[in-house]
């Protein structure tokens, strides 16, 4: 059959409102919008943003960024891939996790999130606030993360299965379970280099916690503080990989039974510039494990202070 020109230009334009209705379906965007009183069947743009977290990250393409408009509350989300979720001083970006998990963070090994200027609740049956299961690295940035409660409920739980980076800076955690503000226990073939900055620990059932027994740990704690346990400020255990924990400039007080605790071989704690005081013990070393101090220190005033060992003068 033979078609004439203004046959095919005919069929063209049939065609062409189809082609330009189904495109936007796969569309994402680099970056979406959420706000309190959005809806999800919107396209998550800045004019018709989204109501949730979830609703947004399936319409944001990977690398992109959620951005929050105005306060409200989010929602429990899993991220699946790099993205960048951002309240910038809009008033409370809220995410209220009753009896389930915060954020989840289940990405490839080379995905990176950033976490900015939230409020992760989990009203007393929360149970993890940010439950990083792989990924290569995480950032949270100036939020909240408190009241997980639910079972052995904790504030952030590290657990990669490969070699991944968690930051940590202005931010304050308090009032979580049975598993603490902190849990870094690599899975089976991961490893963790962290660094906490002006992070405050506060009334957790124990501070921060670090494992080494499936893969090696690297933590620095500086400028922060852990107080008010009713376990331990800081643990490095250890069953042969190593941890290392350096505290410097921060403060490890009012836990009632350790304020530093290293617990195996390989577990090393080096602590300077910094208060470790009001505990039940102030530093203990088991194990093998060992914690040293670069004398330029304030540990007293603990029920028994313990003794660390001493390590050279910093450079």
């Amino acid at each position: 059959m033979r078609i004439t020109v203004r046959k095919a230009s005919a069929i063209i334009g049939l065609l062409l409102p189809l082609v330009a209705f189904a495109a936007p379906a796969n569309a994402q965007a680099s970056r979406t919008w959420v706000s309190g009183v959005g809806d999800d069947v919107n396209p998550c743009s800045r004019t018709a943003p989204c109501k949730t977290f979830a609703g947004a990250i399936s319409k944001t393409a990977a690398g992109g960024e959620i951005s929050v408009l105005d306060p409200g509350g989010f929602g429990a989300v899993t991220i699946t891939k790099s993205i960048s979720i951002t309240n910038d001083r809009t008033g409370e970006a809220g995410i209220l996790a009753t009896g389930t998990n915060g954020i989840i963070v289940n990405a490839p090994a080379t995905a990176f999130v950033n976490i900015r200027g939230l409020v992760i609740d989990g009203n007393i049956t929360g149970l993890v606030g940010i439950n990083f299961i792989a990924g290569g690295s995480l950032n949270v940035t100036d939020c909240v993360i408190r009241n997980f409660q639910g079972g052995s409920a904790m504030g952030i739980n590290f657990h990669p299965n490969s070699a991944a980076q968690l930051f940590v800076s202005d931010t304050l955690i308090a009032n979580n379970g049975a598993g603490g503000a902190v849990s870094i226990i690599p899975a089976a073939g991961g490893s963790v280099n962290g660094v906490f900055t002006r992070t405050n620990l506060a009334g957790n059932n124990s501070g921060f916690f670090t494992n080494g027994a499936n893969g090696a740990v690297h933590l620095t704690i500086s400028d922060s503080r852990s107080a008010g346990s009713p376990n331990n400020g800081v643990t490095a255990a250890s069953a042969g990989n190593a941890v290392v924990v350096m505290v410097d400039r921060s403060s490890i007080v009012n836990n009632t039974t350790f304020g530093l605790r290293a617990n195996g071989a390989g577990a090393q704690i080096f602590v300077g510039n910094s208060i470790v005081s009001g505990n039940g013990t102030g530093v203990s070393a088991v194990s093998g494990g060992v914690i040293n101090s670069y004398k330029n220190n304030g540990i007293n005033g603990n029920t028994a202070d313990g003794t660390p060992v001493p390590a050279a003068a910093l450079n």
